[in-house]
């Protein structure tokens, strides 16, 4: 008669430091070299080189969900862009405040979904006062007049501060919280595709858009940039005539592979155009100065532009008769504007405001389902097994259940081959296209007006 098996005990693998986990990725990326597309390629990473997170939970935007529901406050044109900006400088708070990462990579039909809940606590936007001096006219009723801010507003080295305050920082007597609802679903595999909707009823504000990257390893860091289906994000502002913002992204870099230490950076062009209003911005983001050093800086225009004849793509391409204002100022600490045409650097600082101070903003914490009214293939669900055994330094075991899933998704996509079955997503009627624009379907209209009412129970939905 044999003797009982001994009992399974799992134990943590060896740990790895940053600079063995660092190599270990190179020389995986070594093989990809002269690769147009790493994105596409989808390779699979060993488990201990990811961040316990699903993709779709880490690209939400709202890191600062404050500055998002002040978005269209303004009743002038050029302060609504202003907000804008402000919003756009606050999205990826995660970069500026913590290290680079690479999430699980989505899996078809994968979907997550949560609110905020935030304070209506961004200082308010006002340039209609006073004309500043030197500006150009502007057919814009108050686009080139100086600033005035809500009482709220602190003072700064500038002569006013913009800034949004950090999530939870509430002032006076407690106002009511305003709720975001957001939700992402992985609408395409080949290429890889997700379509988000972010909603704050009560301000009348929305956002929309297909997340898409490409990724290519030039031999000292990988580019990143966005696909051909990454049209960037849309917001629409329900209460200014469904006033519609395209904010489009530049490229960045994941660097540092060689130095042990990663890092990113933030190179090219970004561009915020609202047809509406016929103003647009220009962020050119100047990853190096003299001899080589990092600035992480932004140079920055808004100026009055055709819709119909839109041919400036520099800051040098604008003509001073038609800037309204000026940026300047690095993206990971301060950033200024300045009223009309002079370059920030000529202007006085009493006359310099900050638009935003990222230094002592923190990511806002997201509200999510609980975990019983979660379904199979929503994102915190679908990997956890992967994320317990991460967080334990299992990765061996995290492996492992990583595959499985993988080769899951496989199977489902042969058995769709074979049947001559296309993909449709759940939430949203459109898989790539639209302008970049998706649309929610009626189930995903369900999904965030419950979400709204923090009910997350999906009986009867699905």
């Amino acid at each position: 008669m044999s003797s009982p098996a001994p009992p399974t005990v799992t134990t943590p693998d060896e740990p790895q430091n940053e600079g063995s986990k660092l190599r270990t990725f190179l020389g995986i990326l070594k093989k990809f070299i002269g690769v147009s597309d790493l994105a596409s390629v989808r390779f699979s990473l060993p488990s201990q080189l990811l961040e316990p997170t699903p993709n779709l939970e880490y690209w939400t935007y709202l890191d600062a969900p404050n500055a998002f529901v002040a978005i269209g406050t303004s009743d002038e044109p050029l302060d609504r862009m202003l907000e804008v900006v402000r919003f756009w400088l606050t999205k990826d708070l995660k970069y500026a405040k913590g290290k680079p990462c690479k999430p699980y990579n989505s899996c078809l039909g994968e979907f997550f979904r949560c609110n905020w809940e935030t304070e209506d606590n961004a200082p308010r936007i006002n340039t209609v006062d006073l004309q500043t001096p030197g500006s150009s006219s502007s057919s814009i009723k108050g686009a080139a007049a100086n600033l005035k801010v809500a009482a709220n507003s602190g003072k700064s080295s500038s002569s006013v501060s913009l800034t949004v305050p950090q999530h939870g920082a509430l002032s006076g007597e407690a106002a009511p919280l305003l709720r975001i609802s957001y939700l992402t679903e992985q609408t395409s595999h080949h290429p890889p595709v997700s379509a988000f909707h972010v909603a704050c009823p009560e301000k009348g504000i929305s956002a929309r858009g297909f997340d898409q990257i490409t990724a290519k390893f030039t031999g000292t860091s990988v580019k990143v940039l966005p696909g051909e289906h990454n049209m960037g994000i849309f917001i629409t502002l329900e209460k200014r005539d469904n006033e519609t913002y395209q904010l489009t992204h530049p490229a960045a870099h994941l660097g540092g592979l060689f130095r042990g230490s990663l890092s990113v950076s933030v190179s090219e062009m970004a561009y915020i155009t609202c047809p509406d209003t016929k103003i647009k911005v220009i962020l050119h983001y100047v990853e190096e100065g003299w001899l080589g050093r990092t600035t992480n800086k932004i140079d920055g225009v808004i100026f009055k532009y055709d819709p119909e004849n839109d041919t400036k793509t520099r800051v040098q391409d604008v003509p001073d008769e038609d800037v309204l204002a000026r940026l300047s100022g690095p993206w990971r600490e301060k950033v200024v504007f300045t009223l009309g045409p002079r370059p920030v650097k000529l202007v006085p600082p009493e006359e310099q405001h900050v638009i935003i101070d990222i230094v002592p903003l923190n990511v806002a914490p997201k509200i999510l389902p609980p975990s019983e009214q979660m379904l199979p293939n929503e994102s915190l669900r679908l990997w956890s097994g992967v994320t317990e055994a991460i967080h334990a330094k299992q990765y061996s075991k995290a492996t492992e259940v990583k595959v499985a899933l993988e080769e899951a998704q496989r199977d489902k996509a042969r058995k769709r081959e074979e049947n001559k079955e296309t993909w449709q997503p759940v939430f949203f009627e459109h898989v790539v296209g639209n302008g970049g624009k998706p649309d929610l379907t009626e189930k995903g209209k369900q999904v965030l007006g419950l979400a709204q009412k923090s009910e997350w129970d999906l009986e009867g939905v699905l």
